[in-house]
């Protein structure tokens, strides 16, 4: 239970409504308990006229139906004040539904890269959902029927006693060995729930790899072996899902069997007891039987519940995993900084700990703002890192990194990241409208200024096409464009922000040089007063650039401007002759 003790935060929080729940539990308790007493009442009443038939029938039948009444009403009631447990205590449930995953979200949004490349997003989406559902069962069912129980079987094991101390111990014979085999049962069924949890997950995380990346398997014809796969993965599924159903499926003929025998124990014991005189009469004997099957849910539920619970307990601890991971990038300054965009690297270097590749060694670079900083390599020569680095989604330990003069992670991380515009080397797009997937840098945009950016990013035109141009709706991912339309609306997402720094991880790969030319022109003019770095394979991306800095397995082998590098004759001159020649060619 001890990682389920996270939750409790939330029933302090929701503590009015969950001590209502009990209040209105123990009143509707007490009410349902009048049914025994009544008909016990009833049956002793008949029994005195069948001992003495002279009595006036008349008058029996007037308490019978006074007895009938009562019973009624009280079960009414009993019924409506359950209905108002269910709404109190069920309903808190799903405002703590609602909190966790709202907490989880936040923290997964917290978290950073580094956690992103460890973990499969299947598993992400599995543990707040899935394991959230079942945290919610504990939160709900499983205390309300908890509750309901002990409140249960404490007023009944008092009316008993009052009725009956001896015939009450005979009765309760049976509970300890109840207690027994739900505590065999939880422990098998906590096991076997966290290998079932953990094998949906895995089965999330293939569905989601192959929707995602439906176009590749269609191209390669691999739908067989993915249908084999993940045949195989919801076999395992299903088997692991039935050995948890096997031992749930004990609690409940385990709970009607000691039920059974605790009827069983009254009809002995309490038969014995009225022969020698011990009860004063059978009424007794069928009130106990009443106060018997009225346990028989309270009883039935505790293997329920116990589930419930060694469910809910393996999810948590799933849950618990990811909330007590700390994000790597701390934000250490609260106060918001005001940014202008002067960049320094300062003897950088840089290991990516999954993979332990050094992506720089030792780089030095100024970048002042309004100026632009073109950097060329090979692909793996650390471009797109020293970009990661800029926005902090890593953290360097060798070397340092200012910005405006000061340690950039000293900035405020929200200050520093609200004045980048970042333009990814995989254009990301969302399920959305165009117009609001470039709304997506500036929410308030008006569409005057969404069409501007489009058409600083030479991308106006083709949205025009559309039939609902700028409404239009994309796929998952912008599957809708094509790589070279998905590249510029993500650039003019960018643009609309208007930020201090803008970032363009080589996002001119996929379109046309006419196009190119003519985006890097808007690009440059819109840029004239912000820090721009602009990552690519092209010199013709890079030419124009205040300065150039020419990447080769981590380390700066050249730099300067377009003209000083020509002169030099080494790697960028040999890229752009090559290129020169390849445009001339077409």
């Amino acid at each position: 239970m001890k990682e389920l003790n996270y939750l409790n935060k939330y029933f302090v929080k929701y503590k009015y409504r969950f001590l209502l729940g009990i209040l209105i539990t123990i009143v509707a308790q007490i009410f349902s308990l009048f049914t025994p007493k009544l008909i016990s009442r009833s049956i002793n009443i008949i029994e005195e006229y069948t001992t003495n038939p002279e009595g006036d029938i008349s008058l029996v039948k007037n308490e019978l139906f006074i007895s009938l009444a009562l019973i009624i009403a009280a079960t009414l009631i009993a019924g409506f004040l359950t209905f108002l447990m269910r709404q109190t205590l069920i309903v808190m449930s799903r405002y703590v539904e609602f909190d966790l995953k709202n907490e989880v979200f936040q923290h997964y949004e917290k978290l950073s890269q580094n956690f992103y490349k460890r973990n499969r997003t299947g598993d992400l989406m599995n543990r707040i959902s899935e394991d959230v559902g079942k945290v919610r069962m504990y939160v709900g069912p499983a205390v309300m029927y908890t509750i309901n129980t002990i409140i249960r079987f404490g007023i009944v094991i008092l009316y008993m006693y009052n009725v009956s101390p001896k015939l009450t111990l005979y009765t309760l014979l049976p509970l300890p060995l109840l207690s027994y085999f739900i505590y065999k049962l939880s422990t098998e069924i906590n096991k076997r729930s966290t290998l079932y949890q953990e094998n949906l997950s895995n089965l999330s995380s293939f569905s989601q790899e192959i929707f995602s990346g439906i176009r590749v398997i269609k191209a390669y014809a691999l739908e067989n072996q993915n249908i084999d796969k993940f045949k195989n993965l919801a076999q395992e599924s299903r088997d692991k899902n039935m050995n948890l159903a096997v031992v749930n499926s004990l609690f409940g003929p385990l709970m009607l069997l000691l039920i059974g025998l605790s009827n069983l124990v009254v009809i002995y014991f309490g038969g014995i007891m009225y022969i020698n005189g011990s009860i004063a009469s059978i009424g007794i004997i069928a009130e106990f039987i009443l106060y018997v099957n009225m346990l028989t849910w309270p009883v039935a539920s505790i293997g329920w519940v116990s589930s419930l619970v060694q469910e809910a307990e393996a999810s948590q601890k799933r849950i618990n995993e990811f909330l007590k991971s700390e994000p790597e990038i701390q934000n250490n300054n609260s106060q918001p900084s005001i940014i202008n965009g002067s960049i320094a690297f300062k003897n950088v270097s840089y290991t990516y700990e999954d993979t332990a590749i050094t992506a720089l060694k030792n780089v030095s670079f100024t970048v002042e703002k309004g100026e632009t900083l073109a950097i060329l390599g090979k692909t793996g020569s650390g471009k797109s890192t020293i970009l990661s680095l800029i926005s902090r989604l890593y953290d360097i330990k060798e070397g340092t990194i200012t910005l405006d003069g000061k340690q950039l992670d000293q900035v405020n991380l929200e200050s520093l990241r609200e004045s980048i515009g970042f333009v990814p080397q995989d254009a990301y797009l969302f399920s959305d409208s165009i117009k609001n997937n470039i709304k997506f840098g500036k929410e308030e945009a008006t569409d005057e200024e969404v069409i501007e950016a489009a058409k600083q990013a030479k991308v106006h035109k083709n949205i025009q096409k559309f039939k609902k141009q700028y409404e239009t709706v994309l796929g998952e991912r912008g599957i809708t464009l094509s790589g070279g339309q998905k590249q510029r609306v993500s650039i003019a997402r960018a643009i609309i922000k208007n930020p201090q720094i803008l970032l363009f991880d080589d996002c001119l790969s996929a379109v046309d040089t006419e196009t190119e030319e003519g985006i890097l022109q808007n690009l440059f003019k819109i840029c004239e007063d912000k820090t721009t770095i602009i990552v690519s394979h092209r010199v013709s991306s890079a030419k124009n650039a205040d300065k150039i800095i020419v990447l080769d397995d981590g380390k700066i082998i050249e730099q300067g401007t377009h003209n000083q590098l020509i002169d030099q004759k080494g790697y960028y001159y040999e890229l752009y002759m090559k290129q020169l020649s390849e445009k001339e060619l077409m």
